[in-house]
């Protein structure tokens, strides 16, 4: 009997690192629906907001007095704190859609509600006055935001606006100097399983790349320093005919579970291997608005018995060897784009993080739960890392705040259509892209 040739090929070993779950905030545990109204939610944003900019007023326009809407007097200079509502002609209106006068107009709907005669009205309790002036530009601002104003009222009882203070960038926790080595943590969203866009074998070579099990000695390496795996949000995609509400035939039903379970067999893979948190998106089985709740994980029988396997909010935070990750599935940005306009999603991306609110536009014309005594979507701590997934190209932003913050945006596009993830290194926040293409060329 031929004795057996053992392998002797190097065996690598995956670097470790330190995981914090921080999506407590998130969570929708104790809260209590009692038909209460979306007021309150605004009302706790303007209360944390107002305190912030009262702090930084006096650094910024020392010799100004800060006023309530109702106490402005004509031609006198103050500041004004409150919470911005930009009047939209071409914003779609519920009750429109039942109006008789409509019917004859086209169903086509635009990308984009923006109009030149848009304007922005600031409130707070007291009352609302109709800004002037160029330092406000409609064309950037969108409802729910934050703002202090310096400015005086006119004779027509407009607000006239001279220059404006956003809250910045929040306070950032340290980033530690003692990473030696590189670690990357992996960023993908809209695997779209299940629709006609997704290719199955696309995917199967990211977690073959991923599990160490492609490539040659040096890409296996690269492999070793994975030490997490995000997926923010449109995951599985189903059959539209197969979820219109009415009770689906036994054949019916296995097809709508089997983007799901091809899911949870790429996700064991990763998971029998390296840590791995699943966020909700659109199109994906969870509840509507945001913050969007854990998939269940009766979906996952084969990856949720895995310690490293995680089924996380939308928005999501976390932290990896003290490196501050946030991010959500898109949704927040894809809203801003429809109601505000800028060169590049990642302006988007920055303007959320200066506003120091995640979702300005919930609950305006963005789903979220009416939350009474808090807004979790404040940004209180800086992050490191700030991605938003399902958009429709890469893209990457180094971003620096006034007390030396440093951000990294990244907007992750459509795995689906572009076979693109992004690793991004621990060390020195550095990233490169992860391309993988079934295409013979």
């Amino acid at each position: 009997m031929e004795s057996m040739e053992i392998d002797s090929e190097k065996v690598h070993e995956r670097k470790q690192s330190e995981y914090n779950y921080l999506d407590e905030r998130f969570e929708i545990q104790k809260e209590m629906y009692r038909g209460q109204q979306y007021s309150q939610i605004y009302f706790a944003r303007l209360h944390l907001m107002r305190t912030l900019l009262y702090s930084l007023a006096p650094t910024w326009k020392p010799h100004l007095p800060v006023c309530k809407v109702l106490g402005l007097e004509e031609g006198k200079e103050c500041i004004i704190v409150g919470t911005l509502f930009k009047h939209m002609k071409l914003k779609p209106c519920v009750l429109d859609e039942y109006s008789k006068e409509r019917s004859v107009t086209p169903l086509v709907k635009p990308h984009n509600f923006m109009h030149p005669d848009d304007n922005l009205i600031l409130e707070d309790e007291s009352g609302r006055v109709k800004l002037g002036g160029s330092a406000l530009s409609p064309a950037i601002y969108v409802t729910g935001v934050v703002v202090a104003l310096h400015g005086k009222e006119t004779s027509a009882g407009e607000f006239f606006v001279e220059d404006v203070l956003e809250a910045g960038l929040p306070p950032q926790i340290e980033r530690p100097i003692d990473l030696q080595e590189d670690k990357y943590v992996v960023l993908l969203s809209g695997l779209c399983i299940g629709s006609k866009s997704a290719n199955p074998l696309q995917f199967q070579l990211l977690v073959d790349h991923i599990t160490g099990h492609l490539g040659d000695e040096e890409e296996q390496g690269l492999a070793a320093q994975i030490v997490h795996v995000v997926i923010a949000g449109n995951s599985v995609e189903f059959p539209r005919k197969l979820i219109n509400g009415q009770n689906l035939a036994s054949k019916d039903q296995s097809t709508l579970y089997e983007p799901i379970r091809e899911l949870d067999i790429m996700l064991n893979q990763i998971a029998a291997g390296v840590s791995v948190d699943i966020m909700p998106g659109l199109n994906d089985p969870a509840n509507f608005a945001l913050p969007q709740q854990p998939l269940n994980r009766c979906l996952f029988p084969g990856s949720a018995p895995y310690n490293t396997f995680r089924s996380c909010t939308n928005p999501h935070s976390f932290d990896v060897d003290n490196i501050r990750f946030l991010g959500t599935s898109g949704q927040n940005i894809d809203d801003l784009d429809k109601y505000s306009e800028a060169k590049s999603k990642l302006d988007f991306v920055e303007r959320t993080l200066r506003w120091r609110h995640l979702a300005p536009t919930a609950p305006n014309t963005l789903g979220c739960y009416p939350f009474t005594d808090r807004d979790p979507f404040l940004i209180e701590t800086c992050p490191h890392v700030y991605f938003v997934g399902n958009q429709d190209k890469y893209d990457n932003r180094l971003v620096k705040g006034s007390e030396g913050q440093l951000v990294r945006l990244i907007c992750i596009p459509k795995f689906c259509e572009t076979g693109i993830a992004v690793a991004v290194n621990l060390k020195n926040l550095e990233y490169h892209t992860l391309s993988f293409s079934t295409q013979i060329s």
